[in-house]
C-alpha cells in the first residue's frame, strides 16, 4: 500500500494555481463546519483538506473500492469529512448546500461506478465509516444499525447476541449498511425471507435542511423511496431499524463445479428450468466463469453451483436427486454449520477462519466493471454457448452470476418498496471482468459492452431493467451539475420501473432545489 500511494503521489502532483481555484469555497466551507458543531464533539479531527499528501490520499483511498477512480480530482475535491457524530453530517449538508458545493456520501466505497466519492464539478465527500454503531435485540428480533457499519460487523454483532437469528443481507462482507439497504441489497435467504429492505422498520435521516428526521416524522412516502430508491437522492442515511429473522440452528451449504467438458451447459439449463421451483428454503446460485483447463494454456468455463438450505444435509440431498440429478451431488458435498458459519463459507474463508475476519476493512482495490440483467424465461443452449463464446474472448477474469427468485420473492408487490423487480423474474444476473493493469481499461470495458450485447435477446426488454446496487454508467448518466429529467427516465425506468414516477414527486416534495445529486439521481419532478 505505501508503495501504490507513493506511486500516486507523484503521478497526482498538482500545481499551486490548480489548489487555489477552490481554496475560496473550501476555506468558507471549513469554517462553517466549525460554526455549526460544538466543543463537545468538534470536527476539526474529521475533516481531511483536499491535497496531494500521502495522508490525504489514504483517507481517499480506505474506501474506494473501485481502482478505476483512485485518482482524486484535486481540481474539484475540496474536502473529506469523515463524520464521527450525527452532528458532523447535519453540518456537513447544510455547509455544502450554503456554500453551493456537492454532496457525495460514502458509506463502503462499494459503489461500482464510484458515484459516492467522485464528480466533475466542486465537491465534498461525506464519509460515513466512522458511524459505524450496532445494537441488537434479541427479544424484539430487532436491530439498529448505523450507516457506515459494514455487513460483516453486522453479522458479526447478530452472531453474538443469537445463534438462530439472521439478516437476509449480501455475502460481502466489507459492503456497507447505508448503501446496501438503501438500493435494495439482497442475498442468499432472498427467497425464504424477500431482500434487505422488505425487513426495516425504521431509519434515521440527514435531510435537505440538516435535520434528523425518522419514520414518523419524514412521511410514509419518504420512507418508502429510501427502501430501494437509493438514500443518495433523499438525504443521508444515519441508520437503520431492522427486523431480525428466525433460522434454523443447522444449514447446509455445497460448492460444485461442473466444466463444459462435464456437460456444464447442459445442467446449467437444467439448473435454469428448477431453481426458481425449488423449496423457498433453497437458495442455489448458478456463477459460470472462465477457469484454466487441464492442459498448460487451456482454458474453459466453469459452471460454479453455490448453494444453502435451511436445514440438514440429508434432507437437501433429497431434493437435489429429485429436482436436479444431473448435478451429481454427493454426501460428502454437503456441508452442515450454522447460519453465521455460512456467512464465512460465501465469502470463501475457509473452514476454521476466526469470524473476527469479517470486521476486517481491507483496502485492496482492483479495477473492474460489472452490469446487470434480469431474465424472464429459460436461455436457450445455443444462448448459452453464444455467452459462452464471448467470455472466452476476455483476456482476463470474467463471470456471469445468476441469482434465482421465486418463493417469497415472487409474493411481494413490486410497490411495497421502490424497489420494483420482484413477480415475473427468474433470475437476476452481475457480470462482471476484473483486470490487473490501467492501460487494459479501454478493452476491458469494450468486452463487457459485447457480452452484455450478446445477451440482450435472452434478458428482459422495454425496458431493459437493471439492479441500482449493480451501478452502471452505460445505461444512462446525467453530467455531475445537472439532472436533465429525460436522461433521468432512460436510466431511472431500468432501475425502477413503475415506481420512477413515485419517486420523482417524492423527490420535488423533499428535495425540490436537486442538491442532492450524482449522474445517476433521481429528478425532482411533479407528476399530475
Amino acid at each position: 500500500m505505501k508503495e501504490a500511494l507513493s506511486i500516486l503521489c507523484l503521478a497526482l502532483l498538482v500545481s499551486v494555481s490548480e489548489a487555489e481555484v477552490t481554496k475560496p469555497n473550501s476555506e468558507n466551507f471549513i469554517e462553517c463546519l466549525r460554526y455549526r458543531t460544538s466543543s463537545e464533539n468538534p470536527i476539526t479531527d474529521s475533516i481531511s483538506i483536499a491535497d496531494n499528501t500521502t495522508t490525504f490520499l489514504s483517507s481517499y483511498l480506505s474506501y474506494t473500492k473501485n481502482k478505476r477512480y483512485s485518482s482524486p480530482n484535486f481540481k474539484k475535491l475540496l474536502a473529506i469529512v469523515a463524520a464521527k457524530h450525527v452532528s458532523h453530517v447535519q453540518a456537513t449538508v447544510v455547509c455544502a448546500k450554503t456554500n453551493g458545493i456537492q454532496l457525495r456520501i460514502r458509506s463502503g466505497g462499494h459503489d461500482l461506478e464510484g458515484l459516492s466519492y467522485r464528480s466533475s464539478v466542486p465537491f465534498v465527500i461525506l464519509d460515513m465509516f466512522n458511524l459505524r454503531s450496532i445494537t441488537v435485540n434479541v427479544l424484539s428480533k430487532k436491530a439498529w444499525v448505523q450507516a457506515g457499519a459494514t455487513l460483516g460487523e453486522l453479522y458479526v454483532k447478530i452472531n453474538e447476541a443469537s445463534q438462530t437469528l439472521a439478516f437476509p443481507a449480501g455475502v460481502c462482507p466489507t459492503v456497507g449498511v447505508g448503501g446496501h439497504i438503501s438500493g435494495g441489497g439482497y442475498g442468499n435467504l432472498m427467497r425464504k425471507f424477500g431482500i434487505t429492505v422488505d425487513h426495516v422498520s425504521d431509519a434515521q435521516l440527514i435531510d435537505v435542511n440538516g435535520k434528523l428526521l425518522n419514520r414518523a416524522s419524514m412521511g410514509e412516502d419518504l420512507f418508502w423511496a429510501i427502501r430501494g430508491g437509493g438514500g443518495a437522492s433523499f438525504g443521508v442515511i444515519l441508520s437503520w431499524k431492522i427486523n431480525l429473522v428466525k433460522v434454523p440452528k443447522i444449514l447446509t451449504v455445497f460448492k460444485v463445479n461442473k466444466t463444459l467438458e462435464q456437460g456444464g451447459t447442459d445442467v446449467f439449463y437444467k439448473w435454469q428450468l428448477v431453481a426458481t421451483k425449488f423449496p423457498e428454503d433453497l437458495f442455489m446460485r448458478a456463477w459460470p466463469q472462465i477457469i484454466n483447463g487441464a492442459e498448460r494454456g487451456d482454458r474453459t468455463i466453469a459452471v460454479v453451483f453455490y448453494a444453502q438450505f435451511l436445514g440438514p444435509a440429508d434432507k437437501l440431498l433429497a431434493i437435489m436427486n429429485q429436482r436436479l440429478p444431473e448435478l451429481g451431488l454427493r454426501r460428502e458435498d454437503c456441508h452442515e454449520m450454522s447460519w453465521f458459519n455460512t456467512t464465512l463459507f460465501w465469502a470463501d474463508y475457509p473452514a476454521g477462519t476466526p469470524k473476527s475476519v469479517l470486521l476486517d476493512r481491507p483496502t485492496n482495490p482492483g479495477f473492474f466493471k460489472s452490469k446487470s440483467d434480469y431474465v424472464k424465461k429459460p436461455i436457450p443452449k445455443e444462448g448459452l454457448e453464444k455467452l459462452w463464446k464471448t467470455m472466452f474472448k476476455f483476456n482476463n477474469i470474467v463471470w456471469m452470476q445468476f441469482n434465482p427468485y421465486g418463493g417469497v420473492m415472487d409474493q411481494i408487490p413490486s410497490t411495497a418498496t421502490a424497489f420494483p423487480h420482484r413477480k415475473g423474474n427468474m433470475f437476476k444476473v452481475q457480470y462482471s471482468t476484473t483486470w490487473l493493469a490501467a492501460n487494459a481499461t479501454e478493452i476491458s470495458l469494450s468486452m463487457m459492452k459485447e457480452l452484455y450485447k450478446v445477451a440482450e435477446p435472452y434478458v428482459s426488454s422495454n425496458p431493459r431493467e437493471a439492479f441500482f446496487n449493480y451501478r452502471d454508467i452505460d445505461i444512462g448518466s446525467n453530467p455531475s451539475d445537472e439532472t436533465n429529467v429525460d436522461e433521468a427516465k432512460i436510466y431511472g425506468y431500468k432501475y425502477f420501473l413503475g415506481n420512477l414516477k413515485r419517486l420523482m414527486q417524492v423527490k420535488a416534495k423533499y428535495d425540490p432545489e436537486n442538491f442532492f445529486k450524482n449522474e445517476q439521481s433521481i429528478p425532482p419532478v411533479r407528476v399530475i
